[in-house]
């Protein structure tokens, strides 16, 4: 019997795509997707793309009526709204998938200092977080999965390797990213209009990002000790799409062989992780439209500095495709079902 899904919150980029991938996933049948604004129109109509895979029309249904209706509920909404409505779904005892930053963090002062006051503090803590390289088995056994940021995704895993093996001053890290514009989401602004996007490349939200304390959280764990990081993030003047460049300083010498080496083994068996070959960096341009993340590896004999550059697609394996990962796994589920798209290449 296939599973019941829903989406609560879908009329923006991530809810599009989540209902592209869930449509075509074999062991889910996708019933409900909300949206005030466009409550009784058709989704092919707001999304011409999704012609002929779905005929599901938007409704302006209550948390408690999409309950009755499915077994896993993806939220789809922004920041510190979906504290009020995950709650709900917990207790009518669905699967919540959550892809707002509401419940990524484990400290409940650190979210608050960067967010706002949290309204359902009981459950803050008990979420998992959804990174499924590094947290398979516990997602496996959640009820409340707190989906990644795209930016802590590609910087993350990214980093993780060395963090583990010990091999980099961690007071040195710094975190260049560049995201392309789907990352500031569907409602219209000034900053993300064609005309001012187009032929430009600037840096926002300089050492201030919410996604900051999310990656520092990961990334101490990883590295079993606390410690800040330098982490700016772009805007490219493409549709979708990240690159991280990261850098750290070395604490001993290893080979470019031997760093190679230790990336294949620490995501030796991950479906959706590839390491780029010795001398071969990532683009986004392949990796765009799958759930993918690409990791090239350099070293600087000069300065003494690893250089790790990872790719993601901000909407898939940043969002939407993460989000059915971990649904996969949650509903003993093969991880890659529904997720086996190349990607979109040129």
């Amino acid at each position: 019997m296939a599973i019941q899904t829903a989406i609560f919150g879908a009329s923006g980029y991530t809810g599009q795509e989540l209902i592209r991938i869930l449509s075509g996933h074999p062991q889910v049948k996708l019933v409900a997707v909300t949206s005030r604004r466009y409550a009784g129109k058709p989704v092919a109509e707001i999304y011409p793309s999704l012609s002929g895979l779905t005929t599901l029309v938007y409704s302006n249904a209550t948390p408690q009526e999409i309950a009755n209706l499915c077994d896993v509920v993806f939220l789809a909404l922004p920041h510190g709204v979906s504290m009020d409505i995950a709650p709900i779904f917990i207790r009518a005892g669905r699967q919540v998938i959550d892809l707002s930053a509401d419940y990524r963090l484990r400290e409940l002062a650190v979210y608050e200092r960067w967010y706002a006051k949290h309204s359902s503090a009981d459950l803050f803590g008990q979420a998992v977080y959804g990174l499924p390289e590094l947290y398979r088995n516990d997602i496996k056994e959640s009820r409340l999965i707190a989906n990644p940021g795209c930016y802590p995704t590609s910087i993350i895993l990214g980093l993780a390797p060395v963090l583990k093996n010990k091999i980099v001053d961690i007071s040195t890290i710094i975190a260049d990213s560049a995201s392309g514009v789907s990352g500031a989401g569907r409602e219209p602004e000034v900053t993300s209009l064609f005309c001012e996007v187009d032929g430009g490349f600037k840096a926002y939200k300089v050492g201030k990002h919410r996604h900051t304390p999310e990656i520092e959280q990961e990334l101490n764990i990883l590295a079993g000790a606390d410690f800040a990081i330098t982490f700016t993030p772009h805007l490219l003047p493409v549709k979708r799409g990240i690159l991280s460049t990261v850098y750290a300083t070395l604490k001993k010498d290893i080979t470019i062989d031997d760093l190679h080496a230790m990336y294949a083994s620490f995501y030796e068996g991950e479906k959706f992780v590839r390491i780029c070959p010795a001398g071969t960096y990532p683009n986004i341009s392949s990796v765009c439209g799958s759930n993918y993340c690409d990791i090239g590896l350099a070293l600087d004999s000069r300065t003494k500095r690893v250089i790790i550059i990872s790719a993601i697609d901000n909407l898939i394996k940043g969002a939407a495709g993460q989000a059915v990962q971990n649904m996969n796994l949650a509903c003993s589920l093969e991880e890659d079902s529904g997720l086996n798209m190349p990607p979109l290449y040129p």
